[in-house]
């Protein structure tokens, strides 16, 4: 199994603002920065791979730079709308997508992998959502209340503590959904 998967969205880095809009607990933009910036190396590893799924910084193009220069980790980027400052650095992400369909192979699934739609939006239906693929998105801060009932799950920075969240975390959390399939026969 490939273990060293993370994904995270809307750390909304070099904007002052975000911390009264999503209630973050941080005094300052630059102490939720280096705060941002802690929790991401303390988890990633410069070979780990990390799927961000948009609304990187609001930062200017040479600050969000900076800072990309500092996270660990080989990028992907699904973009968010925020996405100006992050855009003028290509170089840095392994990929820019406007979402994307990935297959993390699982030695414990059925089919020997799982199948991981990203977006930076959630969604009520995706392709295969009636077959079990999960679906990871950002933007809402946490405040879509979780529907237990879907195999979706904000992974945006807001509902993690301020950290990414593994590839082996998601699974644990997808476990503890009641989701089953809407065709399936029921007893």
């Amino acid at each position: 199994m490939q273990t060293n998967i993370f994904f995270t969205a809307d750390h909304h880095l070099g904007h002052a603002n975000i911390i009264k809009f999503s209630e973050r607990p941080f005094e300052s933009m630059e102490e939720m920065n280096e705060e941002l910036i802690k929790r991401w190396n303390e988890k990633i590893g410069k070979d780990d791979t990390v799927y961000h799924l948009g609304d990187v910084s609001l930062g200017k193009p040479d600050f969000t730079k900076e800072i990309l220069d500092r996270l660990n980790g080989k990028i992907h980027l699904i973009k968010g709308n925020h996405e100006y400052s992050a855009l003028r650095a290509p170089e840095r992400f392994e990929c820019i997508k406007d979402y994307h369909e990935l297959y993390v192979e699982d030695e414990s699934h059925k089919m020997g992998k799982q199948k991981i739609m990203l977006f930076h939006y959630a969604m009520r239906t995706w392709n295969g959502s009636h077959h079990g693929t999960w679906q990871l998105y950002g933007h809402s801060h946490g405040t879509l209340p979780d529907d237990e009932m879907s195999l979706s799950i904000d992974v945006g920075v807001d509902c993690h503590n301020f950290y990414p969240v593994s590839y082996e975390e998601i699974k644990e959390l997808m476990k503890k959904k009641k989701w089953t399939p809407p065709f399936a026969p029921r007893n």
